[in-house]
């Protein structure tokens, strides 16, 4: 499903070219070429009938995308595999919709590194059409693309342009981010050759899931020498080639879950060497320790991804971040429903008070009608007793009685009408009250828009001290490791020194022990030469040693030639003389 998506991004590019009037609509002609060179990069068998029969009742009339989207899900879509190259298909659609839409003389990039652009653009874009790349997105792909280029990021840079989107629009079109990023707005500072370097870094990232990539030494499983390669790391294998330039590949190695790899000695006059156990085993040479630690930490993290069946780290990265504006979404819709709710409620109120309103107002009326009833009543009786005064004399009594009645009901009609007024005014009250609520409820509503802002901002600054705390913690765990390596050399040298002394110990008392030998062998012998020398100096006069004769001028005595020579007559008195010299 995932493939399917991606895919149908880059045909609805290559659809909405073909929309020439944009209305929605693409002539059979034109789906037809767009059919056949669909089938042919994606390797699908094409069918010429069946796009025929499909649309068999409009034979002359445009196709629009509508009817056309199930002839691409059942006769393309449906039939595809992952063994064609994405790139070519890539490619064929940036092709058709690149010529009616794309100004080079506009941009400072080159057409390739636009056509990278665009296919990041698809790998960012949300999938809803058309297609949009955000506001976050947007900020994550320059990001990754200042960095890239080895510059530094400018926060306030983007703030100002993230004031003038929010003042237009929240996201932007593919040719829209195309002519952000040719335009070099965000590039100030570098050169042309930096920009193109720093678009292809991200494109072999985040498209063709390049997580590292550089120059090692590799050591050959049958000569056995060392010969530079150019090795790239991707998810699942590591490929290695003569050159950067990808030209001539030399092999694989293919990574799965059993897969291991492990730092080594150095030996053969190589350093920073690790190993890679795979179907075979890989022995690699990296240019100093930081590298060979890198290389190490990346192909490991393939290898816990493949064990867990996870995509590649940006995929996964990409996921999250749009689960997070999912989240959020929700959240702010589930707000909103709140709100509404509120607000309901507080209508409701608001028609409450007002049929109060209506009811004390109704009764207010029927009190003033009343009294005016009774006012006119009063001066009709008025008038008919000044007029029957006089003839009603005798029935004065009767009549006083009457009055004192009717004042009676005077005063409770008047206590009647205080209490209306105390009503009137205890209504002014509420209705003050409500005003005063309403005032309240908007103070509310500011503050609520003020929190939500807030929240967001903060949300924003927590991804980024989180996203340099995973980086100080990844560093700390690299050079933690180096420490522990190091730390583990240097105890195996001390053992390594602590036997050398052992050894060193034994030999010294071994020798010790011969010296004595040796001393108490000297003494020996001393001893039994004293005791000879004592016996040659009796005996001196009447023996003569012989000893073979020299080649040189012999000594010649009273009874003929000597059995020695002058030299070597005065050797043996020199002798002579210290042996008597040592034994006195």
């Amino acid at each position: 499903m995932a493939l399917r998506d991606e895919l149908l991004k880059s045909i609805w590019h290559a659809f909405t070219a073909l929309d020439v009037d944009r209305s929605g609509k693409v002539s059979k002609s034109q789906l037809k070429v767009l059919s056949h060179n669909l089938c042919t990069v994606m390797k699908i068998p094409h069918d010429p009938v069946a796009l025929e029969e499909h649309f068999k009742d409009d034979d002359e009339g445009p196709v629009s995308n509508q009817g056309y989207m199930p002839y691409l899900n059942k006769f393309i879509l449906d039939k595809v595999s992952d063994n064609f190259d994405q790139q070519d298909f890539n490619r064929m659609c940036w092709t058709l919709c690149s010529r009616k839409n794309l100004d080079q003389s506009k941009l400072i990039i080159s057409n390739d590194d636009a056509f990278k652009v665009w296919c990041i653009f698809n790998f960012l874009a949300e999938d809803r059409y058309p297609l949009v790349i955000i506001t976050e997105e947007i900020e994550y792909f320059l990001r990754k693309l200042t960095d890239a280029m080895g510059g530094s990021w400018v926060e306030e840079r983007f703030e100002d342009y993230r004031l003038h989107l929010n003042a237009r629009q929240q996201n932007l079109s593919v040719w829209e981010l195309i002519g952000l990023v040719g335009s070099g707005h965000f590039s100030k500072g570098m050169d042309r050759q930096s920009l193109s370097m720093g678009i292809n870094e991200v494109y072999q990232e985040l498209i063709l899931d390049v997580l590292k990539q550089g120059y090692m030494m590799k050591k050959g499983h049958k000569r056995k020498n060392w010969t530079e390669r150019w090795f790239v790391l991707k998810p699942s294998s590591i490929s290695y080639y003569v050159g950067e330039d990808l030209v001539e590949k030399k092999g694989d190695i293919q990574l799965d879950g059993s897969c291991c790899v492990e730092a080594m000695q150095d030996k053969e006059g190589k350093k920073c060497l690790f190993l890679i156990k795979s179907q075979k085993s890989f022995e690699i040479s990296a240019s100093d320790k930081k590298k060979k630690q890198e290389w190490i930490q990346a192909i490991q993290t393939c290898v816990t991804l493949l064990r867990q069946g996870r995509p590649a780290p940006h995929r996964e990265a990409r996921q999250k971040r749009r689960e997070q504006r999912l989240k959020q979404q929700a959240e702010q819709e589930e707000l909103e429903l709140r709100m509404k709710e509120l607000q309901m409620a507080n209508e409701a109120k608001q028609v409450e008070l007002e049929n109060m309103r209506k009811v004390l107002e109704e009764a207010t009326a029927n009190a003033a009608e009343e009294e005016q009833r009774r006012l006119q009543t009063q001066t009709e009786l008025q008038d008919r007793y000044r007029m029957d005064l006089e003839r009603e004399k005798m029935v004065r009594l009767q009549m006083e009685e009457q009055v004192a009645q009717k004042s009676t009901e005077l005063e409770q009609y008047l206590q009647r009408v205080r209490e209306l007024e105390d009503m009137y005014r205890q209504l002014e009250d509420a209705l003050e009250d409500e005003r005063r609520a309403r005032q309240d409820e908007e103070e509310v509503r500011r503050l609520q828009a003020r929190l939500l802002e807030e929240e967001s901002s903060k949300r924003a600054e927590l991804e980024q001290v989180h996203l340099r705390q995973q980086k100080a913690i990844s560093e700390t765990e690299a050079e933690k490791e180096e420490l522990q390596r190091e730390r583990r050399e240097k105890e195996e040298a001390l053992e390594e020194a602590m036997r050398q002394l052992e050894g060193l110990e034994e030999e010294r008392k071994g020798a010790l022990e011969q010296y004595q030998m040796v001393m108490k062998k000297l003494e020996d012998a001393t001893n039994n030469t004293k005791t000879w020398k004592h016996k040659v100096a009796k005996q001196e006069g009447l023996l003569r040693l012989i000893q073979p004769g020299a080649k040189g001028q012999r000594l010649i005595t009273n009874w003929g030639p000597a059995a020695f020579s002058d030299a070597e007559l005065s050797l043996r008195e020199k002798k002579w003389q210290e042996m008597k010299s040592q034994g006195q």
